[in-house]
């Protein structure tokens, strides 16, 4: 029974399931982006992020604890080179899990597991989405401000406009008189 035993064994002993997180987590540090099941692509999220987080701070001490995961030293340098400075500002969630169906052969539940900063499409339907201004009744800049001046300008002299006729009919009637 597995009672109050937290993490998924999928299927494999120890050495097995620690060798295969371990090289999970190198391809996606070194690829960015790797496709798996859903199963492996949680534990694998709960085995990369905490390493991630370590890798914040570039020592040797946080480098040998993270080599003790990945066992490459080649994902070790990927990690505190290329994908340390990129997360800095995050404080959590530095994977991201997409479902893409199901396989064929085995019919199990496939998805792709990326590192959110390095997914290009996102990050610039952000900026898109960031360069949105919000809609306030008052205040604005200087611009706004310029336009609103010429637009009342702009009403002012329709209205002399329409009133200067006004004002000659009533000229011609009391001459009329």
């Amino acid at each position: 029974m597995r009672h109050r035993k937290k993490f998924n064994h999928l299927g494999r002993k120890t050495a097995h399931r620690k060798a295969m997180l371990a090289n999970m987590a190198s391809s996606l540090i070194l690829h960015k982006r790797i496709s798996t099941t859903t199963a492996k692509a949680k534990a694998l999220k709960m085995y990369v992020e905490p390493l991630i987080s370590k890798s914040k701070v570039d020592s040797t001490h946080s480098r040998r604890i993270v080599f003790g995961y990945l066992k490459q030293k080649e994902a070790v340098t990927e990690l505190f080179r290329e994908v340390s400075p990129k997360i800095t500002n995050r404080n959590g969630g530095y994977t991201r899990i997409l479902k893409t169906g199901n396989r064929l052969g085995d019919n199990a539940e496939m998805c792709m597991v990326e590192l959110v900063d390095f997914n290009e499409t996102y990050l610039t339907e952000k900026k898109a989405v960031a360069k949105k201004s919000t809609r306030r009744k008052r205040g604005g800049s200087k611009a706004s401000e310029e336009v609103a001046t010429e637009v009342s300008e702009v009403k002012a002299e329709e209205v002399k406009a329409d009133k200067a006729p006004e004002a000659s009919t009533e000229a011609t009637k009391e001459e009329e008189k």
